[in-house]
Formats: C-alpha cells, sequence, structure tokens
C-alpha cells in the first residue's frame, strides 16, 4: 500500500493499522494504548498539528473515530545516532540501478537501533533518491555486492529476476583449512542441502528435519598459515537465500566463519569490534539485465582482512 506521507531525512513514515474494535473510542486514544507510556505529550502534539495521517493524505485529529481508518502513517521520533565509522562504495549507477559495497557492521535497510546508520538511508539521503529500494539484503556483518533499484517503474523487472532465482552470487569466507575435531573429512566442492527455519522470536536460524530449502556450493580456494594454525578461503555458490544460510551451512560441516559470533557458538552479546569483521564477503552478482538484456557481473573491490597469511 501506497504511503501518502513522502520519505524524510531518507526514512519511510511508519504505517500501523487500527483494530477494527476495541475499547478506544478514536484513533488517539488508541495511539495512547500503544505508545502513551513512553510519550503522551508528543502524541497529542502531533494529532493536533495534523501530523498523523489516513489513506489519501487526511489528517487526523484527537477525535478521529477509531473505525475511521484502518491506516493510519507517521513519522517516528527518531533518536540521535552515533555514524558508524565505515563507509559505502558506489561501484554503478543508472537510470534503473545502483550497485554499492556495503562495509561490514553497517544494516542494509532500517531496524532496531539502526535507522540513519543503514545502507538504505544513508544512500537515499548522499544521492537524493527517496525512491531508492534494495533488491535483497546482505546481514549488517557481511560486506559486498548489494544491488538497488533506483527507478519503480522498472522495479518490478529486476524483482523477478531475483524471485525466479535467475541472479548469481558468489560469496567468500574465509575459516579453518579442515574441519574441528568431531567433525567429518570433506571433499571439495562440496554441496550442503537441509532444511532451514528463521523465527522472528529466535536470534539463530536452525537446521530441521524435512524436505531441504536451502543449498550452498562450497569450493576451498587456497589454504594458509595463520600463526599455529591453518585457514583457507572459501568459495560459496547459494542456491537459494535463506537467513544466515552460508553461517549455518559452514558451521555444519565444522567449518565456522572466522569471527562469527553466531555459529557454531552464540557469544555473549558485546560492542563491535570494528577491527574483527565477520570474514565474510559477498563478491560477486550476475544476472541478464532484465531492460538492456545483456549480462552483467558486478564484482566487489573490498577484501577480506584475513583472507591472506
Amino acid at each position: 500500500m501506497q504511503s501518502p506521507l513522502p520519505v524524510r531525512d531518507g526514512v519511510n513514515a511508519t504505517r500501523l493499522r487500527l483494530p477494527d474494535e476495541g475499547p478506544w473510542d478514536t484513533a488517539m486514544d488508541y495511539m495512547m494504548h500503544r505508545w502513551g507510556h513512553i510519550d503522551p505529550q508528543g502524541i497529542e502534539d502531533r494529532f493536533d498539528a495534523g501530523e498523523i495521517v489516513g489513506e489519501g493524505g487526511v489528517p487526523l485529529d484527537r477525535s478521529t473515530k477509531l473505525e475511521d481508518h484502518t491506516f493510519i502513517w507517521y513519522y517516528r521520533t527518531l533518536p540521535p545516532e552515533t555514524r558508524l565509522p565505515v563507509d559505502i562504495n558506489i561501484l554503478h549507477q543508472d537510470e534503473n540501478i545502483l550497485v554499492v559495497d556495503k562495509p561490514h557492521f553497517l544494516p542494509t535497510t532500517p531496524g532496531g537501533t539502526y535507522i540513519q546508520e543503514s545502507a538504505l538511508v544513508r544512500l537515499r539521503n548522499l544521492l537524493d533518491l527517496p525512491d531508492l529500494i534494495p533488491m535483497h539484503r546482505l546481514d549488517r556483518m557481511t560486506a559486498g555486492i548489494l544491488l538497488l533499484s533506483t527507478n519503480p517503474e522498472t522495479r518490478g523487472k529486476y524483482q523477478v529476476l531475483f524471485e525466479k532465482r535467475q541472479v548469481q552470487k558468489e560469496y567468500e569466507c574465509v575459516s579453518a583449512a579442515t574441519p574441528a575435531a568431531g567433525y567429518p573429512a570433506v571433499e571439495f566442492p562440496a554441496v550442503v542441502r537441509n532444511r532451514m527455519t528463521k523465527s522472528r522470536s529466535y536470534l539463530l536460524a536452525e537446521v530441521i528435519d524435512g524436505e531441504p530449502n536451502a543449498e550452498t556450493r562450497i569450493e576451498q580456494i587456497k589454504t594458509f598459515d595463520a600463526g599455529t594454525h591453518q585457514r583457507a578461503l572459501y568459495r560459496l555458490e547459494p542456491h537459494t537465500g535463506k537467513t544466515h544460510q552460508l553461517r549455518v551451512h559452514m558451521a555444519s560441516l565444522g567449518l565456522g566463519i572466522v569471527n562469527d559470533a553466531f555459529y557454531p557458538d552464540l557469544l555473549d552479546k558485546a560492542p563491535d569490534d570494528y577491527s574483527k569483521p565477520l570474514q565474510l564477503l559477498a563478491r560477486g552478482i550476475t544476472f541478464v539485465d532484465p531492460i538492456s538484456k545483456q549480462r552483467v557481473e558486478y564484482r566487489s573491490q573490498l577484501e577480506l582482512s584475513q583472507a591472506h597469511s
């Protein structure tokens, strides 16, 4: 559903669905029920200023009945954010797409404590492109190639490529050269297939019994000495796109990715250590451009910090 409010400071207006019924006479009563304990005066001020709107951009006031609107839109009050000490490199831009190198630690889209400090909001503000939308996502801790749509009129053509799995992605990671104790030896190239699930209420993705829905081809590119042990650089080719898929699949072989705080073991939450980024990089993306009909490939210019001895 199209928002009647434009993007502001790189951030979309928030949409809220009002309940069909309940003990609230007005829309403001319901918002007070939800967030009045945080900022009751702010809610009243927004209604008085006409900053909360319904379908068609109609401003609501304190007396607007609950049943008058199904959806309402408003701008959240955003807390100040400390700028993350990482930068985005633009690799390609035309009238339809934007391709960038997303750094480690920067989320793709706004969420949680990261709003302005997300790749999407940074790029919308930097390039004055309020309609910018990512075509896929990279985990906050993963760096590399990110493709975004700059043109709403052609966006659907690119979205179809991802939906139909007509986009080939290549990743690189650094891990141990041989599996951890207790895991069998691996012959490369290897293909990992299993069934994965990720619940919104649980931090980790899990492997469960059932028909496989996740598949990754893994190739060992080179091995090298890293202090007292050997590490290796791996090429990963996901054929599906489940949350944390590559990290889970590497860990399942006893080859957990260097600096992974989730897999195989969930570590206690700690402040970001910018000297120890997750050693996972989205190296390349290849597809037939739906506009030019030409096969295109974009490659990351970043390097994993521990990919060499």
